[in-house]
């Protein structure tokens, strides 16, 4: 299905002339009026001071970027969203294999066990750390309580922001398969056991077995979300991270659009750092175009834990990398990874090749990846509980270690070692912090879905509005999320999320009564590009699809 270009809602940029770039500049604080000259000198001109930022926008000669980025009084050169879109085509995922030669889903390569093995998290599962008191946000497709998800305090359900959650039958339940893959990976757990390195042998295992899943359910049985549904998700977090001891320490998120407005600005990016900034390590996928793409929005935020994926000993082919500016921190295995399966869901069903055993299935993507790393952060703050989100990632990216054919770009800090960052946790953390500049959320929620956009009986939900109508305004939810008060009990945006009919409500005049909730999928919903970044469950890849 093609995908039409989205039109951004930001004031409109003239035509630039062949070899000139619009950027957004951040100063750092008390600049005077030196960068703004430096343009000038660089041959570029100012065209906007932007206050909210403590910056500017600017056209340069595209060799001046990289020197204006060097400049002492410049925290940031980004390139402005209004005049830069990625390519509006849908991805092509890539092929990966069949689960047809996967006969032990124990010990064959990508099994649970041989990942753990290879990041070093069998090492300190013996030293006795396994995640316990630690709780995981899975902000996805929703858990189904699949044997190693069912024991009792492993799965806690957060509130059904999807476009299911007026089904009784179908309310928390993973209709996709997506969620329930990633949650086996991060702290699936088959029973508790005092030595998870020799049973992993015999039964099913989680990076962070002993940990706690807070599953918050945005995505239908189609993967269908739009960003709002997502923001609202990791609002609720932040404001309900100690809610009866839940300990939320970790969001995992999945989700990616090709959107590229710059991260100082985007409501999502906006989000993941308020989560940051609570004392939530956000990990987020890279995204699943290819080694040439950029990061996917929210990775580009370069606070949070941007994850590729690896294949073997080498990055990924699908897996993004980024550029200079902003490329990927760690990667992790990605490539074939056997996970708990989900009769009957989505996957499931179309997918009956990826089945391993009765149990298991086999999935790829910078999901898997990000599902990985979600388990070491948890790891590392069982063994530190007093780590900050900045400390986390940098013991993360200290104790990685380099793949030998892979580049830097693709491989940022290179493949988590959860010993080694366990190592590293023992030395001087003072200088554990970072100093990028903090976005302000006021720009576009429409930039923010870049290319993709749910559809009603063919109308997109497009514009400054969220999934009931409601007009978007991100300085005023800006500064309701950095107070903690953007969730008012079941009421987001000024909408009521629980309980809600949906009946009546419409976008852009066409109306949500008469929209059926009963079955596996909401009638009149289509999904145009789909935005869990690029998941392939088999041999047939998912073309568009993006989470990751």
């Amino acid at each position: 299905m093609a995908v039409a270009m989205s039109v951004l809602l930001l004031p409109p940029a003239t035509a630039l002339s062949e070899g000139t770039t619009r950027v957004i500049v951040q100063e750092v604080p008390g600049a005077a009026d030196g960068p703004e000259a430096f343009v000038e000198e660089l041959g570029g001109s100012i065209v906007e001071q932007v206050e909210l930022i403590g910056g500017f926008i600017a056209d340069i000669p595209d060799h001046g970027f990289a020197t204006l980025a060097e400049h002492p009084e410049v925290a940031s050169v980004v390139p402005d969203s209004t005049v830069q879109f990625l390519a509006a085509d849908e991805p092509t995922l890539g092929i990966w294999e069949s689960a047809t030669k996967y006969t032990d889903p124990y010990e064959s390569n990508g099994a649970m066990a041989e990942i753990a093995e290879d990041i070093n998290a069998d090492e300190a599962w013996e030293m006795g750390i396994a995640g316990e008191g630690v709780g995981i946000a899975l902000i996805d497709s929703g858990v189904t309580p699949v044997k190693g998800l069912s024991s009792a305090g492993k799965l806690v359900n957060g509130p059904d922001l999807s476009f299911e959650s007026q089904s009784d039958k179908l309310r928390y339940i993973d209709t996709f398969g997506h969620g329930t893959h990633l949650a086996g990976i991060i702290a699936g757990r088959d029973f508790e056991s005092s030595d998870y390195a020799e049973d992993s042998q015999k039964a099913f295992f989680g990076i962070a077995p002993d940990a706690t899943l807070i599953s918050v359910k945005t995505a239908n049985g189609e993967g269908a979300t739009d960003v709002s549904q997502v923001i609202a998700a990791i609002d609720w977090v932040v404001q309900h991270r100690n809610d009866n001891g839940m300990n939320v320490r970790v969001i995992n998120l999945s989700f990616g659009t090709d959107g590229v407005q710059s991260y100082l600005l985007d409501p999502l990016a906006f989000a993941v750092e308020q989560a940051w900034k609570s004392g939530i390590v956000v990990v987020v996928a890279a995204g699943n175009d290819g080694n040439g793409a950029l990061l996917r929005n929210p990775a580009s935020d370069p606070f949070v834990i941007a994850v590729g994926a690896t294949s073997g000993s080498t990055v990924s082919d699908f897996s993004n990398c980024g550029n200079k500016n902003r490329y990927v921190d760690v990667v992790a295995p990605g490539k074939s990874v056997v996970s708990l399966r989900n009769p009957g869901s989505s996957a499931d069903v179309e997918h009956p090749e990826a089945r391993v055993a009765d149990r298991f299935f086999l999935g790829s993507g910078t999901s898997q990846a990000a599902a990985v790393v979600s388990g070491a952060a948890a790891l590392l703050l069982d063994y530190r509980p007093d780590l900050t989100p900045d400390q986390v990632k940098a013991l993360l990216m200290r104790g990685a270690h380099s793949l030998r054919n892979s580049s830097e770009l693709c491989q940022g800090a290179g493949m988590v070692d959860v010993l080694y960052s366990m190592k590293w946790a023992g030395t001087d953390l003072s200088g554990m912090t970072q100093s990028h500049g903090s976005s302000s959320g006021s720009g576009s929620l429409e930039a923010a879905r870049g290319n993709f956009h749910i559809a009603l009986d063919g109308q997109d939900l497009t514009g400054e509005q969220d999934i009931f109508g409601s007009a978007w305004d991100g300085e005023v939810h800006a500064k309701m999320s950095a107070n903690g008060v953007s969730w008012s009990g079941g009421d987001w945006n000024g909408v009521s999320w629980s309980g809600v009919s949906w009946s009546g409500l419409s976008w852009s005049g066409v109306s949500w009564s008469g929209v059926s909730w009963s079955g596996v999928s909401w009638s009149g919903l289509t999904w145009s590009g789909v935005s869990w970044s690029g998941l392939s469950w088999s041999s047939s890849a998912w073309s568009g699809v993006s989470w990751d």
